[in-house]
């Protein structure tokens, strides 16, 4: 036992390779640099900011995080948020698993042309969709309402749903299902008692890629509720930062505060399901 336990400490970590380490290790500074400097940077005074940008709070002060924790509208683009993003996850997991199934399953004609219209639209930018859309929405009565944002948002999440999710169900033995039909099993009840339990992890990977993103979008909510009318005191948290910024432009500690804390729900939920994720991602990789 005692020379397995060496034998794994020592292949910890390879040191014939260590620009392998040096190089991921430069990656993670890059990409917790910026995080870490909001987050340390809202504990600053704005005059201690601009006397010197890159030093440490002196002194330490949470006056900024009350100012953003204390403002309604933080809180109201908190809620449009989460409405927004809960909404458009259950959509896209509910509507991508379905049409996944569908196409992974089921033989039929157009079957690859329906996966390949599906893959097309990962090429398909939120930018050219922008002016026709607007237009779209304004005419269903649907811009500036909470329903007009969820809908693209869904629509656009939907080709890597499904990139992810079809690899996932094929790789479901046919034997299972062959099994659950002798048992007298429906299609709709493989797909309910079967499908869905096995599919978790991939569920789970769109799930948690819809919300973030829909809890990370700019343009579509800028579209739909600052085009559309909407009160800015439910304007979504990216729309809110500008907002946010614009009011207390003098005041950036506060700017910080409130763009570390928008941050704080998208990253737990990532870091909740991080495990879950890989899984998931893994499992389309092999089917």
């Amino acid at each position: 036992m005692t020379v397995t336990t060496s034998y794994k400490r020592q292949k910890a970590f390879d040191w014939s390779q260590p620009w392998v380490y040096l190089v991921a290790l430069f990656v993670v500074v890059i990409s917790v640099g910026p995080v870490a400097y909001i987050w340390i940077g809202g504990f600053r005074t704005t005059a201690d900011i601009n006397a010197n940008p890159a030093g440490w709070p002196t002194p330490w002060s949470i006056d900024s995080y009350v100012t953003v924790l204390t403002s309604t509208r933080f809180w109201g683009s908190v809620f449009s948020s989460t409405v927004v993003a809960v909404g458009t996850t259950a959509g896209v997991v509910i509507l991508g698993v379905m049409a996944a199934f569908v196409i992974a399953r089921y033989t039929f004609w157009g079957r690859g042309g329906l996966y390949a219209l599906f893959a097309a639209g990962l090429m398909f930018p939120v930018t050219v969709a922008a002016l026709p859309l607007s237009v779209l929405l304004r005419d269903l009565g649907l811009q500036g309402s909470f329903v007009g944002l969820i809908i693209p948002q869904v629509a656009f999440a939907l080709p890597v749903t499904i990139i992810i999710l079809v690899p996932f169900l094929r790789a479901i033995p046919a034997e299972l299902e062959e099994a659950a039909v002798i048992d007298g099993a429906t299609r709709v009840g493989f797909f309910w008692r079967i499908v869905l339990p096995l599919s978790g992890p991939g569920l789970v990977t769109v799930g948690v890629l819809a919300f973030v993103n829909s809890w990370n979008a700019y343009l579509l909510p800028l579209l739909v509720m600052a085009a559309g009318g909407m009160p800015q005191d439910l304007w979504t948290l990216p729309l809110g930062v500008q907002q946010f910024s614009t009011q207390y432009s003098q005041n950036t500690g506060a700017v910080l505060a409130y763009t570390s804390l928008s941050m704080v729900p998208a990253i737990a939920f990532f870091l909740f399901a991080e495990k879950r994720i890989v899984g998931g991602l893994t499992g389309a990789v092999k089917g």
